[in-house]
């Protein structure tokens, strides 16, 4: 194993990593509706990054060869993840739809720590394409790379610490286009419309 290896294994798994996790979502569209309005966003980013670090460790120690084995879990997965996205997206829909719309200066209607903090790991743990991607795909990449399958994980690791500070801190500087009551109307009608996607595409499983 020399130096070259290892860096060619973490940059392998860090564009794979970048690559699955730059996404229009659940998890992104919270974590970039929370940094816009500078809400608990510490809070929102640790819990993704921390989240994506357990499921890619676990997916390179061959849990997902254990998910593999038993279809009726990813089934289950599936159809839980595609209930709580279609619920999520017609919250969004009634914010979208509700005259006294969200503004970034006044925090109306803002979450609460707790709520924060289960929004992020519902949205997180209760996402079928996060055991597909993370923990199948990118734990097979990284058992790809033999005894450097521990660099390609590091670098898959990083890829989501990067990704999740650069849109959770990163979002601020949307703020200003976001004083605006219709700019926060027309994000939350995207959100709704993509979360409600991907929710009917998830229980129909395509």
């Amino acid at each position: 194993m020399t130096s070259l290896d290892i860096f060619s294994s973490t940059g392998t798994g860090l564009g794979a990593g970048l690559a699955l996790i730059i996404a229009i979502g659940a998890q992104n569209a919270f974590v970039l509706r929370q940094g816009i309005r500078a809400e608990h966003v510490g809070l929102v980013v640790l819990v993704c990054m921390l989240s994506d670090i357990v499921l890619i460790a676990a997916g390179i120690l061959g849990i997902g060869a254990v998910i593999t084995a038993v279809p009726a879990v990813v089934v289950a997965i599936r159809l839980a993840g595609a209930a709580f996205l279609v619920g999520y997206a017609i919250l969004a829909a009634r914010r979208a739809l509700r005259p006294g719309a969200l503004v970034a200066g006044t925090q109306k209607g803002s979450l609460g720590t707790k709520a924060a903090l289960v929004t992020a790991v519902t949205l997180t743990w209760l996402n079928p394409h996060v055991y597909l991607d993370t923990v199948l795909l990118l734990g097979t990449l990284a058992n790809q790379h033999g005894e450097l399958r521990w660099w390609f994980g590091a670098g898959a690791a990083l890829g989501s610490v990067v990704w999740f500070s650069a849109l959770g801190f990163g979002a601020r500087f949307l703020r200003p286009v976001f004083a605006k009551p219709g700019a926060w109307r027309v994000l939350d009608a995207l959100i709704a419309a993509v979360m409600l996607f991907l929710g009917v595409k998830m229980a129909l499983g395509i």
